[in-house]
């Protein structure tokens, strides 16, 4: 499959998915009430809605034309899109896109491997393409799992979500966690739907487990963005912890992501709690790949 059939088949898909999570009163179609055979919007309202023809519309969900800007403006106004799935809208179909994103196997850059040496008393790790986890400091192993006995190409975020006990027992909201998870890797699957490494995480994820499943089916999207944290953890108790990211200027693929604690608050003491638990393993050099 072609990348442009790619994305057409998935903006049908992710029109489909967010037409069918709107009611007619909703948008002020008061006269569509009754028995309906189809969860939410029709085709036909859409484009009512739009300002469209059905037949446009529907060539438009089935990848058998491409939209203008105006129309993708339209239509994310009336399928009620919050920003991201509005930039993933345009992703899709192809306004603004980026360059066919480099699949060489990534290495942590230098100057992130020296910021994550440099954090004795806090958790960050270096997150690549697909959430793929390339580097780490021994507060994060502390914090999440000890990712040097995960076989290298099982360390992903997502998969550990998914799949790893002991980082899925430290949220206490993790349906939460993981819908957010798989929101923000799917905007990652609109900029390169051919790649084959998310193919096969995904397909993978799909037969292993239910809700993921059924969660990728949703077609929610997300951009990554800062927020907060709360876990569970087994030695340094209940934390609340605020994350961001940085981006590297040689490669935008990484990320440094840091988590901390408020000065004062009880998650701040126990963050220090579990650095001098962590203490021998910061003496060795922050592990990567």
């Amino acid at each position: 499959m072609s990348s442009s059939s790619a994305h057409d088949s998935e903006l049908g898909a992710f029109l489909r998915a967010r037409r069918t999570e709107l009611s007619p009163a909703e948008v002020g179609l008061t006269g569509s009430a009754g028995r309906r055979r189809v969860k939410g919007l029709r085709r036909e309202e859409v484009a009512l809605l739009a300002s469209i023809s059905p037949d446009y519309y529907t060539r438009l969900e089935q990848g058998r034309r491409q939209a203008s800007e105006p129309v993708l403006d339209t239509l994310a106004r009336v399928l009620r899109l919050d920003d991201g799935e509005r930039a993933y809208l345009f992703e899709l179909s192809g306004r603004d896109a980026a360059w066919p994103r480099r699949r060489i196997t990534q290495k942590v850059q230098p100057h992130l491997r020296r910021l994550l040496e440099d954090l004795s008393t806090t958790p960050a790790v270096v997150m690549g393409r697909r959430t793929d986890i390339l580097a780490w400091n021994a507060m994060a192993a502390a914090l999440f799992t000890d990712f040097a006995r995960i076989p290298e190409k099982d360390r992903n975020f997502v998969r550990l979500v998914f799949c790893e006990p002991a980082i899925r027992a430290l949220y206490p909201n993790w349906d939460w966690v993981a819908q957010t998870t798989l929101a923000q890797l799917r905007m990652e699957a609109a900029r390169d739907p051919k790649d084959p490494r998310l193919a096969e995480l995904v397909g993978e994820l799909s037969l292993q487990d239910p809700d993921f499943r059924r969660w990728w089916g949703a077609h929610r999207v997300a951009p990554q963005e800062s927020g907060t944290k709360t876990l569970n953890h087994p030695v340094a108790g209940p934390l609340t912890l605020d994350w961001s990211f940085l981006t590297s200027t040689d490669d935008p693929d990484q990320q440094l992501i840091i988590l901390t604690a408020e000065p004062g608050t009880l998650s701040h003491d126990r963050l220090r709690i579990l650095a001098s638990w962590a203490a021998p393993a910061a003496d060795h050099p922050a592990a990567d790949r």
